[in-house]
């Protein structure tokens, strides 16, 4: 019977940081169903889904222990059980860029939430513009949105927002 477990790893950005983390994962018996991984500032961090049976993944707890406690890695690790499928959901690419500005991802969250959208996957990235050097902030998210909602209505209600907060945005759906 397949189980699924959460490791979240935070630590020092390191080359072979992945390697040790999922070779781990690897000789325990484990399969990486899901990751997500990046460099934020000098830490890197990595956010796994984990499947296996009970064995494995108690193996896996043991093992990231050590390994968090030998390396200075702090790993969390979390059972969970498999997302259910959800048919009334519609999934939809949201792409924003602005100059930088305080609040602008609570901003955009609080205009989903209000709408009972749900935030599926969020990046951000802060750079200088290529000709001008100015602070741009870039958003990308992957949003569920209920099938109750009038696609239409929600859109124009976005780029309205958009448009008061003075940020470009593409909502578009998901093209798988």
């Amino acid at each position: 019977m397949k189980q699924h477990i959460v490791i979240s790893a935070v630590g020092p950005d390191h080359v072979g940081m992945v390697h040790e983390l999922t070779k781990a994962v690897a000789d325990c018996g484990g399969s990486i169903s899901e990751s997500r991984m990046a460099s934020l500032g000098n830490e890197f961090a990595m956010l796994l889904l984990v499947t296996g049976n009970w064995h494995t993944l108690a193996k896996l707890e043991g093992e990231f222990k050590k390994l968090g406690d030998a390396s200075g890695i702090n790993i969390q690790m979390r059972r969970t059980e498999a997302r259910a499928a959800r048919n009334d959901l519609l999934p939809y690419s949201v792409d924003v860029v602005c100059l930088d500005q305080t609040g602008i991802v609570a901003s955009m969250a609080g205009f989903f939430s209000q709408r009972g959208v749900d935030i599926a996957e969020l990046s951000t990235r802060a750079y200088a513009a290529a000709h001008t050097g100015a602070p741009m902030f870039s958003i990308q998210m992957i949003v569920n949105v209920p099938s109750r909602l009038h696609i239409g209505v929600l859109r124009e209600e976005f780029l309205d927002f958009c448009d008061h907060q003075n940020l470009d945005a593409i909502f578009e759906p998901v093209k798988s």
